[in-house]
């Protein structure tokens, strides 16, 4: 990597009156119709976390094509993705990831050193100076990922000259033209960094992204993953779209913990139950399985949803199995440090009000207590966890008492 990048908004583009049909595309890997048709199966199985499979695909291409960086890229891909299901807490895949992205950038730069303009080379530049600067700002380190994206960027400009050769060119533009926006919008403290960066376009952005989720191999199913979280935003809030996204995605991908989660997640948020049922029976299946992707994650999001349904969407309720549910996604949480809130705290409240419910008291106390632990001191939850347990210690000072008196009587 180059020690130092100019500022992006001092970029001069080169030769931006070359038309794309007379850019030399000799060597692009991705106009190639013969390795996109071979690939799209090693892509397939990267999506449908079969990475044995796409690996060896990935390398068969490495070996053919040693000097290029879309292997690299992919492989490095290849290993984003078995960092992006664990909630990208799990930091055993950093360094291979970073290995390879920094591979593909080596290969790019020395393409784009030969010809200013290959914007092929921009195009894998770009990208991987972008996964890399996402990477780092899920570690929060705001510097490094700043930085990369500020190269990110640059090689971005470079590559719109390619946008009429393939959709593949688009997706880093429609990131950037929407989450650039998106960013202002819901993080203001970063409004000086991103100044640093030309102004966005949210509905270009997201225009170009459907675009490129309709026609691209190797970034049609990245965009459509983005298709799917931007349009379940709350700020876009068009879930019925999203919805259909996500049905979309788990069709093609069926064993992608990821997307099979967040599908059941926009099935329960618009009420289709049968359709989170049977998608949560399939997440816990396939982690009794030991699927690659199917962990505590994946599952914690399942056992809620099946409590829930159990408990509250039959018409005879299994409130014996939606309590063993509700239990599995306590572990779930434990056992993946989940339990700031969300599905850890209601999972503990369902099973407080229903202990409750059956007059179990001790246990009703434990889920209470749990409740407590969790929840916002202001919120409703924690003010009914508060209000029953000063009501059981009430209730166990009045038996106390009585039976203080009926033992004094005793002796008497």
């Amino acid at each position: 990597m180059q020690a130092q990048e100019p500022a992006v908004r001092n970029i001069e583009l080169q030769n931006v009156d070359v038309a794309p049909s007379a850019v030399d595309t000799k060597g692009w890997l991705l106009l190639n119709a013969d390795i996109r048709t071979e690939l799209e199966g090693g892509v397939d199985n990267l999506y449908n976390f079969k990475y044995d499979k796409a690996e060896r695909q990935f390398r068969s291409l490495r070996r053919r094509y040693p000097a290029h960086p879309l292997p690299y890229f992919l492989l490095g891909l290849s290993t984003w993705w078995k960092i992006l299901p664990t909630n990208v807490t799990v930091q055993q895949f950093d360094k291979p990831f970073f290995a390879y992205i920094d591979t593909a950038v080596t290969k790019a730069q020395a393409l784009y050193d030969q010809d200013s303009h290959n914007y092929e080379a921009c195009f894998f530049l770009s990208a991987a100076y972008g996964f890399s600067s996402r990477l780092h700002a899920e570690r929060h380190d705001w510097t490094r990922a700043t930085i990369e994206a500020k190269r990110a960027l640059k090689y971005l400009e470079l590559s719109k000259e390619a946008n009429g050769l393939s959709p593949e060119f688009l997706f880093g533009q429609a990131l950037f033209n929407y989450y650039s926006v998106w960013i202002a919008e819901e993080h203001p403290w970063l409004k000086p960094v991103l100044l640093l960066f030309p102004k966005g376009d949210k509905p270009l952005g997201l225009q170009q992204l459907r675009n490129v989720a309709a026609n691209a191999v190797y970034t049609g199913p990245e965009s459509r993953f983005f298709l799917l979280k931007i349009l379940g935003s709350q700020r876009e809030n068009r879930t019925a779209e999203a919805l259909e996204v996500a049905r979309k995605l788990v069709q093609e991908f069926p064993d992608n913990a990821y997307f099979q989660r967040l599908y059941a997640l926009q099935c329960f948020n618009e009420g289709d139950f049968a359709a989170c049922e049977k998608t949560s029976l399939a997440i816990l299946d396939k982690y009794n399985r030991g699927l690659p992707g199917y962990d505590g994650f994946s599952g914690r999001y399942a056992s809620y949803f099946l409590g829930y349904i159990r408990q509250n969407m039959y018409k005879d309720k299994d409130l014996t199995r939606a309590k063993s549910y509700y239990q599995r996604c306590i572990v779930f949480s434990e056992t993946t440090e989940q339990t700031s809130g969300g599905y850890y705290l209601f999972s503990n409240l369902n099973l407080a009000r229903l202990a409750a419910a059956e007059k179990d008291l001790p246990s009703a106390s434990r889920y209470y207590k749990s409740v407590l632990a969790v929840a916002d001191r202001k919120s409703p939850n924690y003010q009914e966890a508060k209000k029953y347990l000063k009501s059981l210690k009430k209730r166990a000072g009045t038996t106390r008492d009585r039976d203080r008196v009926l033992l004094v009587q005793q002796r008497q």
